[in-house]
């Protein structure tokens, strides 16, 4: 989860070069068709196969196809009036989200220490968000945008237990296949006129470089990992790892010649990797109660 989150703060830098250029929902079609046509490649080296079982519950990708273009789709559409920082912001409440469906769904009740630790880290989060500025914290407004950028949270959080309860035992890599087709075949409806309009042979390099890392590195690898992060640990600290990408995105910002932000942001950047210290500690000693048991 700390290679996805890092992986997926790429998209972030690269999508803001892209964006002008080409429409959200047509880049983003057209990323999870490279995603899975990559992954199906990767299934054919490995000679791997689709267990039988899977075909009889195909609607399991579906959902959580869906899901996940769900969140695509309302982020995109809340982004036309919300501001980028407080889309950050809403972003920020996703692990907390997530933490309440995995109790709901799965049982799954965070420990004390785990629960201080996730507040600890959206702490942190926010306050790199905002860069240090409290009164630009204090000044936040949920508008909008806003609320409805907050809906495709709530679908993402969703999406990370589902994966445990609607997995039949196929592997990462098959179920990472099927999830992104649901998510392509989801956003067929939402992105036809885009991909239509959009006049292909005049869009400039930077595009080109987005959509080929964000359908491989982006999508691809990281829906693979998170698969398989997903099923081994609890809910909350699969999505705890995403409060570390507003940090990547900064690292990511000054390789591509950005200005790094004031180093006030350094108290928040300590805070998140302390609760995600504090989390794998966690996990550490519920190991430990196990082996002793």
């Amino acid at each position: 989860m700390l290679i996805v989150s890092a992986l997926v703060a790429g998209s972030f830098s690269l999508g803001a070069m892209a964006a002008p250029h080409i429409a959200p929902l047509a880049l983003t079609w057209v990323r999870f068709a490279l995603a899975a046509a990559v992954l199906w490649g990767f299934l054919r080296v490995r000679h791997e196969r689709v267990p039988r079982a899977a075909y009889g519950s195909l609607w399991r990708y579906v959902v959580l196809g869906g899901l996940f273009s769900l969140y695509f789709v309302l982020m995109f559409e809340g982004l036309k009036t919300a501001k980028p920082i407080s889309a950050a912001a809403v972003y920020a409440t996703t692990p907390l989200v997530t933490a309440g469906f995995g109790w709901l769904l799965l049982g799954q009740k965070p420990t004390g220490r785990m629960a201080v630790a996730v507040w600890v880290a959206a702490l942190g989060a926010l306050w790199v968000i905002f860069r240090a500025d409290v009164a630009a914290l204090l000044a936040f407004q949920l508008g909008r945008g806003e609320a409805i950028y907050f809906l495709g949270c709530i679908a993402h959080s969703l999406y990370i237990p589902l994966i445990r309860i609607l997995n039949r035992g196929e592997s990462a890599l098959v179920f990472t296949l099927g999830t992104v087709i649901g998510a392509m075949l989801g956003l067929s409806l939402a992105g036809l006129p885009a991909l239509m309009a959009t006049d292909w042979a005049a869009l400039p390099p930077i595009v080109w470089i987005t959509i080929l890392y964000t359908a491989v590195f982006a999508t691809a690898a990281s829906f693979a990992l998170t698969q398989f992060a997903s099923l081994r640990l609890p809910a909350a600290n699969v999505m705890a790892y995403t409060y570390l990408v507003p940090v990547w995105v900064i690292a990511w910002e000054f390789t591509l010649g950005e200005d790094l932000p004031p180093t006030m942001i350094l108290p928040g950047i300590a805070l998140i990797v302390f609760a995600l210290l504090a989390m794998l500690g966690e996990k550490d000693r519920a190991r430990r109660g196990r082996m002793v048991q």
